[in-house]
């Protein structure tokens, strides 16, 4: 585990190295704990400066609740599958897959935040600036494969979420039991974040009109008759 506290920690001080400051910043640190980090489409996207990819980073990774209830999620995946038996199903190897999940998923967010950040690439997800299902359906599933360079213009190949991926799959074989493939494991990792990733941003991209439909059904729901006041 001293590996993963290292990364995290390399990751925190590398993303807050100095770089030139941006003027525009209003809006720019955006993490939804169910779709992780947005810029919404009226915001401009200004390219984040090293403390801002450190506020991202720490608020992404360890502050915000989204982190734990995706590892908590997976982990009762994992222990309704059963996965790394030799655990047992009880809350100790409850426990053990809460752990190991938590760890990926550290592991990966460091990654993408040293790597985003050595090379100066976009770490979030842009909302669309444009209108209709298709066009937006096609920019959710394109950015899990493409980002931006400085320039916010330049396109680069999405390479950090599934290097970490890999990372954290092939790290945890480090202290599972059974002997893994670490290569093996970290391939399926990143395979995986081949379908997580269009997912989560397909939330991302839609969550203004999936979660406005519940407000306004919140916002006209009848209700119930005030009693009348009493009399003295």
């Amino acid at each position: 585990m001293r590996s993963i506290a290292g990364l995290a920690l390399a990751a925190s001080i590398a993303v807050a190295a100095p770089c030139v400051a941006q003027d525009t910043t209003a809006g720019q640190i955006n993490v939804n704990w169910l779709y992780g980090s947005y810029v919404p489409k009226d915001v401009p996207l200004v390219p984040l400066d090293g403390g801002q990819r450190a506020t991202l980073y720490v608020r992404q990774t360890y502050t915000t609740i989204g982190i734990y209830a995706k590892t908590t999620f997976f982990a009762i995946h994992d222990q309704i599958h059963d996965v790394n038996a030799e655990w047992g199903g009880g809350w100790d190897g409850f426990a053990k897959r809460l752990g190991t999940r938590q760890a990926e998923f550290i592991v990966q967010n460091s990654v993408i935040a040293l790597g985003d950040g050595a090379v100066g690439w976009e770490p979030r997800y842009d909302r669309c600036r444009c209108d209709g299902v298709w066009r937006r359906t096609r920019h959710a599933i394109a950015r899990n494969f493409v980002t931006y360079a400085r320039d916010e213009r330049s396109k680069r190949p999405q390479l950090m979420p599934y290097a970490g991926a890999f990372a954290g799959g092939a790290l945890a074989t480090t202290w599972e039991p059974g002997q893994p493939t670490w290569w093996k494991e970290g391939y399926q990792s990143a395979v995986a974040q081949t379908f997580i990733g269009v997912a989560i941003n397909m939330i991302g991209e839609f969550a203004p009109e999936i979660f406005g439909v519940f407000h306004r059904k919140h916002a006209t729901a009848p209700r119930a008759p005030r009693s009348a006041a009493r009399t003295r």
